[in-house]
């Protein structure tokens, strides 16, 4: 997600001119894809002065079951919805079905934006 401006089009169906170029606060960044893999950490200047951690690739994560929360390894990405072929790359998004020695898990945390990985146990 790249461009983070207003739609090309109107609530009707037809094309709206652009008024001005884009702007540097309009712009994202590139997605941070994270795998599995050794832990890789990138950290991000942020609005203000805070800083965003990006997990380029982890192998850890926190599974909650039942109140107990505990570390896990991630072994393999078993189904990921937001996109087909992330599964078959190993990367970790948020809703994403991982293997890890605890059991199956579903991701609840955004690894791309806050550096680790949370994930509820599935039974």
């Amino acid at each position: 997600m790249k461009d983070q401006g207003r739609s090309a089009r109107k609530r009707t169906g037809g094309r709206l001119k652009h008024a001005s170029n884009k702007k540097r606060h309009q712009l994202g960044r590139e997605p941070a894809e994270t795998t599995v893999g050794e832990t890789r950490l990138q950290y991000i200047d942020s609005r203000g002065t805070d800083k965003k951690v990006r997990a380029l690739s982890t192998n850890v994560a926190q599974v909650a079951d039942d109140g107990e929360v505990s570390e896990a390894e991630i072994e393999n990405v078993v189904d990921n919805p937001a996109n087909v072929n992330y599964a078959r790359r190993n990367i970790v998004t948020k809703g994403a079905i991982i293997e890890t020695s605890a059991g199956r898990a579903r991701v609840t945390s955004r690894p791309g934006q806050t550096g680790q990985v949370n994930a509820v146990l599935l039974d």
